[in-house]
């Protein structure tokens, strides 16, 4: 097994950082990436600008290596775009790690050697992991000691279906669709220019759609914007505003509910989408306001409705999922939305991101499930703590630490311009339970 390496399942942020962590243990990674490039994800929303700044997107074992290379960093408190992540962070990283990093390599399976899932033995543990490639040359089969899947949820968006299924037709009227945050300034432009688009979801690449679709409105007469919520408005959570720990986040929220309030976009506040058929050239989109059937039409959809992990490759490997998140059961707790909504997350490492199959983990964003509060910074600190464990290092897997900034808002079902019930339950900043003094007006998320 030592002579063997470990597996990293994605170029993106998290799969390269896992890299450096790993290297700087004496450990030796091999990345596998699907793309041509390294963070293929994070190219295709190039064009988005983040609301954390530089700070908290670059890991520290990166960081070390690429100033040894004489890299330059970013300004700190600068907020990039994915293709200034991308250019300034993640290319130069690449380069450094280039001898450990395979891409055009698709991972179609991962297992045991020699041991389905089925199989209890006593020396399952002992055996190597066989991981199953698809390349340009064909297939192939290589061995690991360990794995770790950071390959993200990019590729698995949630539709736009009121049931967690694709509405009826959906998948038929693909063209007219996209998924998370097209440019519709830019290689989008013409799909969204002088017609009506109906933007679905409630989170913050929704925001970053409309706000954008609603900059084109201004600069290409006759675009008009719909926006479907699957709460009622009063239930949506805009974010916590100037409260907010990373001001651009909570001003990102905060010009979106202006949009809403003003009446510069259409909200269509809950509408539940059951079926979505062609009518003329653009879309007929059917579902129901409360007891109401209401059908709306529409010349585009974007759907941003958040996503969730594509399990498919690891049939073989034992996990252990959270029923309703999906991610690991001491994970979950501290993510779920329907617990909290804080963004202050408890720091977690390498213990609470295992699964029953040792030696494998999934990291990043895919660790999170479908909960949707995810930041750089936390997967920098679990693929830390992995490494520590893998190198044999307990004590430092043991000792994280997380310091994310809160949202300024910790209830779903929150009025206009509510304060925030966000209190801190723990010295790390684990949200959460309601003000004393918002107790009977802001109900919060309940102690996790």
């Amino acid at each position: 097994m030592t002579s063997l390496p470990i597996a990293v399942l994605g170029a993106g942020p998290i799969g390269l950082a896992a890299a450096a962590h790993l290297r700087a243990r004496g450990l030796r990674p091999l990345v596998l990436e699907a793309g041509p490039r390294v963070a293929e994800a994070v190219r295709q929303w190039g064009h988005v600008r983040m609301f954390s700044p530089w700070r908290y997107n670059i890991d520290a074992a990166a960081r070390a290596l690429l100033e040894s290379r004489g890299w330059t960093p970013p300004e700190p408190e600068d907020f990039p775009t994915g293709a200034e992540l991308v250019a300034r962070y993640l290319d130069p990283l690449a380069a450094a790690l280039a001898a450990d990093i395979r891409t055009g390599v698709r991972v179609t399976g991962v297992a045991r050697r020699d041991m389905g899932r089925l199989r209890d033995a006593a020396d399952r543990e002992a055996a190597p992991f066989t991981l199953h490639l698809q390349t340009a040359q064909g297939e192939e089969a290589i061995e690991a000691a360990a794995v770790l899947d950071c390959t993200g949820t990019w590729s698995s968006p949630n539709p736009a279906g009121a049931h967690g299924l694709p509405a009826l037709g959906e998948a038929a009227q693909e063209a007219r669709i996209a998924y998370g945050i097209p440019d519709v300034l830019g290689a989008a432009r013409q799909a969204h220019a002088g017609r009506t688009t109906l933007v679905v979801g409630a989170g913050h690449s929704a925001m970053n759609a409309v706000l954008d679709l609603v900059e084109l409105a201004r600069q290409e007469p006759g675009t008009r914007i719909l926006w479907a919520f699957r709460r009622p408005l009063g239930a949506v959570n805009f974010g916590g505003g100037a409260r907010d720990g990373l001001a651009a986040r909570g001003d990102l929220g905060a010009r979106a509910q202006a949009l809403v309030e003003t009446g510069a976009v259409t909200a269509l506040a809950p509408f539940l989408i059951d079926r979505v058929a062609a009518q003329d050239s653009g879309l007929a989109i059917s579902g129901r306001q409360g007891t109401q059937a209401v059908t709306v039409q529409a010349d585009r959809m974007i759907v941003a409705t958040g996503f969730r992990p594509d399990l498919g490759l690891l049939r073989e490997v034992r996990l252990a999922l959270d029923l309703a998140v999906e991610a690991t059961p001491a994970l979950a707790p501290l993510i779920d939305p329907n617990l909290h909504s804080c963004g202050t997350v408890r720091p977690h490492g390498e213990a609470e991101l295992r699964h029953p199959e040792q030696g494998f983990y999934i990291a990043g964003m895919k660790s999170y499930g479908r909960a949707p509060t995810f930041l750089l910074a936390t997967g920098h600190e679990q693929v830390r703590s992995i490494a520590a464990h893998l190198a044999g290092d307990a004590e430092a897997a043991r000792r994280v630490k997380l310091e994310l900034p809160e949202t300024g808002v910790c209830s779903t079902d929150r009025a206009p311009a509510a304060a925030s019930c966000c209190t801190p339950v723990t010295p790390q900043g684990t949200c959460c339970a309601p003000k004393p003094e918002l107790a009977a007006t802001a109900p919060c998320c309940g102690v996790a």
